[in-house]
């Protein structure tokens, strides 16, 4: 397109000039929608010539169809001009970025990982130079590539980064759904019409151009292209015709029309270009040749060139539109689209991963041979990270397959990549199209469990339990125990995660526990220990005591480690695990579970006290919930969020934050969360002094009626609840749930029970019985657990204050004032000052905390900074770019009055 075609897109132009011109400051990333032709190319043109005026490096990338199956093709045309570049990033990044472009044989890489690798070579460019990144129809960009732009669009924001993609209207994808700016092109106003036209049709009639203007309803492609169509099929029947066309079919047909008049070796070369994956005009020509049955030169292409169809060197050759690569297909019949493709792929020999898909795309019907080679190719994808890409090759495979066994388990197969994506709509459409076909008794169990992954614990139903059972039960007795075992744990979750039973519970142990040899396999110890929190309990801890560093390196088998230690109120073991798996999820890029693990981590940080670090993996787990898809992951953070805003005394946070997370966790039935929120509840206005509501939402755990009630997340209430009965003169009713508690310890192992009684037993005891159960409780090893600690501590100095004992009372009261001070629990701190300066001591008011001066993320950075780690280190670990971290540490910096990083630590630690 000329420049004049930009005739009406003004305020567009200043928008994306305004966004380059602000990237030195910060980074953006802007998404331009339109239907085809209303000039979003012209509009990308425009800004890479701003861009280039104020001294960017510009980088472009444009889609195609044909191309959507190559993967990560797309961010290969963005960084193939700096892979040398590529030397100065971390070995396992560099590896990921090689493995994903075919470069070099490695160990599958995750997406992320291969995002962060791209993240940390742009950022590292720009550094020297903004950058901005222009994309042409990012709909049909190659899914892996879309991934990762909409990876970049989140972390830019402080990185003198622009990206602009331009995305047809009826289209949708990750990189839309993240951009805060979107432009959204209309139709040129009548005026900008008819000044646009002036240009492209003054020797067409009054009558024409008026006609020409109602067809192109301000489309600026419509307005040059269909006075071209006008002057060649004036006259003819085709012009009436085209006026009832959809306007991108009309754009279509006019393209068309220059398409047929043009020689057979020049349509031939046109045709191999339209279904080719890439522009080398040496390939398009070799493939022509072979289409012709005789030599294709370069000089054919001069005529399409000459009617405005593409554009070409002796390198590369383009299309001048999408719509005319359309127009190629649709102009062409099936016969001629299947040689073409025939025809490249005999052109294509010495590259056998595209040379499979074009012989794939030039047969009808099955063909063995080719599914065969397809579901080989797979493997290759997996290996470079391009999971997307891996599912299109099985589920075509499955396509041309003849026997209906292996294409069903090819298409499970499938299922199973989509699932490692979340991607939940994919995985139901495979596991659909699977169910036609004659499975196998195994692969119909495998079909169950794909079924299941998605929908852990909704709703806790007890006949889809004992079927999961079942079905595990014959895939036990067919030989293949790993899927017996993930089917039992889809089976265990269910119980997790929503109240399914004692019977149904029952069954997926017993179930568990026919299995051979596999009391050392992470799925059957997590399976006992979601199943039967409280039964099993003795039996998991015995299992997680045999387990050592050596004996497990894989951090999905830690988190499922930690998973069950959590789930039988083990917090201390928990967290060993689960601290294992997070570094090593971070270094392999599994975002997916590490959201898990953050999420986890936090019931047994807020147990033990580690209230800081429980909200900085709220802040990062519930953002990577939210980015990977997870809803029940990231409802259980918006959970726990309020919990740690009930215990800093924010009830009304804490209202407002149950409040969002109930809603969805009462939809879906899910017991374990809705008991989360309730302690939330409870809490909240246990801290604003509101202690007979307090008790009646804390009473709602013990419940075995109420939907609120879970087996062991009720557990963390029982301090909570023993005070709230304290203050609200409701000890009697209080008792009574304590003495059945007591009466599950002799068949629970948790230690948070264990923790949590004690408490509740010394401050329920009568004056008699008080003082030795104070004395038991804190002889407990509580080096690990001090916010139980403290409080301890605090109500035993109340005890002795009130018996006239100040003296003593001052040591465990200024002892509970330190932590409770350090952790952030200022309603309690404020008790235990109050309790010493009644015992005689004076005490001063604790200042700001960290927290209270920093947000979760500014936390994290700043200790990870006071650590000594690069900017560089801790983007790698938190997924940020270099100049994020530095930016955050601008800002941290004056709130901590600090003018160094070397005063971080000494300063983190004073507040």
């Amino acid at each position: 397109m000329t420049s004049s075609e930009l005739v009406g897109r003004h305020k567009e132009l200043r928008a994306l000039s305004d966004a380059i011109d602000r990237a030195p400051e910060h980074g953006a990333a802007i998404v331009v929608r339109g239907e085809a032709g209303i000039g979003k190319s012209a509009l990308l043109g425009r800004a890479a010539d701003h861009a280039r005026g104020a001294g960017h490096r510009v980088v472009r990338a444009t889609g195609t169809e044909a191309e959507a199956r190559l993967p990560f093709a797309g961010i290969h045309q963005l960084l193939g001009p700096f892979l040398d570049d590529a030397d100065k990033l971390p070995a396992l990044q560099r590896r990921a970025l090689a493995s994903a472009f075919g470069a070099e044989d490695a160990p599958s890489p995750e997406p992320f990982l291969i995002a962060l690798a791209a993240l940390n070579l742009l950022t590292e460019i720009s550094a020297r130079r903004p950058m901005t990144v222009l994309v042409d129809d990012i709909q049909w960009l190659d899914r892996p590539s879309h991934e990762v732009l909409a990876f970049l669009a989140r972390r830019i924001g402080s990185d003198p980064i622009v990206i602009i993609a331009a995305m047809r209207e009826e289209h949708a994808g990750p990189f839309a759904a993240v951009c805060l700016l979107e432009l959204r092109l209309g139709g040129l106003d009548e005026r900008a019409a008819r000044e646009l036209l002036e240009v492209t049709a003054a020797d067409l009639s009054a009558a024409d151009r008026t006609r020409i203007l109602r067809q192109a309803d301000g489309n600026p492609l419509a307005l040059v292209e269909l006075p071209a169509a006008s002057r060649s099929v004036r006259g003819s029947v085709v012009e009436p015709v085209l006026s009832f066309l959809p306007l991108s079919a009309r754009l279509e047909e006019a393209f068309g029309g220059r398409i047929v008049e043009l020689p057979a070796p020049t349509r031939d070369a046109l045709l191999i270009a339209a279904v080719d994956h890439e522009s080398v005009v040496a390939e398009i020509l070799t493939a022509a040749s072979s289409l012709s049955g005789h030599p294709v030169t370069v000089g054919v292409l001069d005529a399409a060139a000459a009617a405005g169809l593409i554009r070409f060197d002796e390198v590369s050759l383009s299309f001048r539109h999408p719509l005319v690569r359309s127009a190629v297909l649709q102009t062409e019949s099936l016969r001629r689209r299947l040689a073409a493709n025939a025809a490249l792929a005999e052109a294509l020999a010495d590259q056998p991963y595209r040379r499979t898909w074009h012989r794939a795309e030039a047969i009808v019907g099955p063909d063995d041979e080719v599914a065969d080679e397809l579901d080989a190719h797979h493997v290759l994808s997996m290996q470079r990270g391009a999971v997307a890409a891996a599912i299109s090759a099985l589920e075509r495979s499955a396509q041309l397959t003849t026997d209906s066994a292996r294409r069903g388990r090819r298409l499970l197969l499938a299922a199973e990549h989509a699932f490692g994506l979340g991607r939940a709509d994919l995985v139901d459409r495979l596991l659909a199209l699977a169910d036609g076909n004659a499975l196998s008794e195994l692969d119909r169990a495998r079909r169950e469990w794909l079924r299941e992954i998605f929908h852990d614990g909704v709703p806790g139903d007890a006949a889809r339990v004992v079927e999961l059972c079942d079905i595990a039960q014959r895939s036990a007795r067919a030989g293949d125990d790993d899927l017996a075992l993930n089917l039992l744990l889809g089976a265990a979750l269910r119980c997790w995660w929503a109240d399914t039973g004692p019977a149904a519970r029952a069954r997926v142990v017993a179930v568990a526990e026919g299995l051979d040899d596999v009391d050392g396999d992470a799925r059957y110890i997590a399976t006992l220990a979601l199943a039967e929190t409280v039964l099993r309990s003795a039996r998991v801890t015995e299992l997680l005591s045999r387990v050592t560093v050596d004996t497990v390196t894989d951090p999905a088998a830690m988190r499922l480690l930690g998973m069950a230690a959590m789930a039988i109120g083990s917090p201390v073991a928990s967290l060993d695990f689960l601290d294992r798996a997070e570094a090593r999820l971070r270094e392999q890029g599994r975002l997916g579970l590490l959201s898990h693990v953050l999420n986890m981590g936090q019931v047994s940080r807020i147990e033990l006290g580690e209230w800081e670090q429980a909200e900085m993996a709220a802040a990062e787990g519930g953002q990577l919930a939210d980015e990977t898809g997870q809803l029940i992951w990231n409802t259980g953070t918006l959970a726990y969020r309020a919990v740690t805003a009930a215990l800093r005394a924010d009830n009304e946070t804490a209202q407002r934050l149950a409040d969002e997370a109930e809603e969805t966790a009462a939809e879906r039935r899910l017991n374990c969360v809705l008991s989360v929120v309730q302690r939330a509840r409870g809490t909240g206005w246990l801290t604003a002094g509101e202690y007979g509501r307090a008790y009646d939402s804390l009473r709602r755990l013990f419940d075995p009626g109420d939907p609120c009630h879970h087996s062991t997340a009720s557990f963390h209430g029982v301090m909570d609840l023993a005070e709230a009965s304290v203050h609200a003169d409701r000890r009697d009713d209080a008792r009574s749930v304590i003495a059945g508690l007591e009466e599950l310890t002799s068949r629970s192992s948790s230690t948070t029970l264990r923790v949590q009684l004690s408490y509740a037993q010394a401050i329920l005891a009568d004056d008699d019985h008080a003082e030795a159960l104070f004395t038991a409780a804190l002889n407990q090893d509580l080096n690990r657990w001090p916010w139980p600690a403290a409080r301890l501590q605090l109500a035993y100095g109340c005890w002795l204050r009130r018996h006239r004992r100040g003296t003593e009372s001052r040591i465990p009261l200024r002892s509970a004032l330190t932590t409770f001070d350090q952790i952030g629990a200022r309603s309690w701190a404020d008790q235990a000052r109050a309790e010493l300066r009644a015992a005689g001591e004076r005490t001063s008011a604790k200042g700001p905390s960290a927290l209270g001066l920093l947000s979760a993320q500014e936390l994290q950075i700043a200790r990870l900074a006071a650590e000594g780690l690069s900017n560089r280190e801790i983007g790698d670990r938190l997924y940020l770019s270099p100049r994020t971290i530095g930016s955050y540490l601008y800002r941290i910096f004056p709130k901590l009055a600090i003018t160094s990083r070397s005063q971080l630590a000494g300063r983190l630690e004073a507040v």
